[in-house]
């Protein structure tokens, strides 16, 4: 389909979703809660698709939510409107799990996302990128959970999955401080698998890396990307139980024969992804 916010790329095997709203540093508006759970899903529901790259276009990955084309939704409605203030806080609780569930959109895609991330990375831009599986980012990204400090409780995802991606102690302190921080620290507090030098090349590098994802078996990548994701929070011992029956349930692929085949061949495996 075509989008108003996004841009659709691929090549080959791994496609490329752009935020494409550079004049307004790419600002979360309708038009991107409307249209991102709808690509996601699309490109996962793609069989020719096996990785996907998150990317912005111009300066900056996002300022986070476009305030002024979002205010009536915040507020829960108009408020000149005649109603009762219960149905306002209800269409506002109603919206914000709307917000959730796109987000969320990213993180349930079946094929491994890719967050290539430049400029600010502002609020929403953190619910984003924390629903990714990996996260490269240049040299001159910003970025700050910065809803504390315009009276919000970050609700979208962040105080959810970020925790479990620079532990609890550290995102304590990035969400109550709402502070700046850059791509160096990033790296150390492992927001981030690695910072390059430029916008450029953080895109190149994202790609580079799905595209060797995707090299791989179809099967092999998404099965491990729903065992790592089951895993979370649960015990070893739970962990174990679920991959033996997911492999008693795919082990025995076209896939694995493939490899089998290509190893004693010597030769390059060729995966289809059955």
């Amino acid at each position: 389909m075509a989008y108003t916010f996004f841009e659709l790329e691929q090549e080959g095997h791994v496609a490329t979703l752009w935020l494409n709203n550079p004049d307004k540093r790419n600002a979360m508006n309708p038009d991107f809660w409307r249209e991102l759970p709808v690509a996601m899903e699309a490109l996962g529901a793609d069989e020719n698709v096996r990785a996907v790259v998150v990317a912005a276009r111009g300066p900056h990955f996002t300022a986070g939510l476009d305030l002024k084309s979002m205010g009536g939704t915040i507020s829960g409605g108009d408020s000149e409107e005649k109603t009762s203030e219960v149905v306002l806080r209800l269409r506002l609780h109603g919206s914000i799990r709307r917000f959730q569930a796109a987000i969320s959109a990213v993180a349930d895609c079946p094929k491994p996302v890719i967050a290539a991330v430049q400029g600010y990375c502002i609020g929403g831009g953190i619910d984003l990128i924390t629903a990714c599986d990996v996260r490269l980012c240049s040299a001159d990204t910003v970025f700050s959970v910065r809803e504390t400090r315009i009276a919000i409780v970050a609700d979208v995802g962040t105080l959810q999955r970020l925790p479990g991606i620079v532990g609890r102690g550290i995102a304590a302190e990035l969400t109550l401080t709402g502070d700046d921080f850059g791509a160096e620290r990033a790296q150390e507090i492992n927001l981030v698998n690695g910072v390059l030098a430029d916008a450029s090349s953080t895109v190149k590098g994202a790609q580079a890396m799905a595209a060797r994802m995707a090299h791989n078996s179809p099967l092999a990548v998404q099965g491990t990307k729903q065992v790592l994701r089951y895993c979370e929070g649960k015990s070893v011992e739970d962990g174990l139980e679920y991959v033996a029956t997911w492999n008693a349930g795919f082990l025995q692929s076209d896939d694995l024969r493939e490899a089998m085949l290509a190893f004693l061949q010597k030769r390059e495996a060729k995966f289809e992804g059955k």
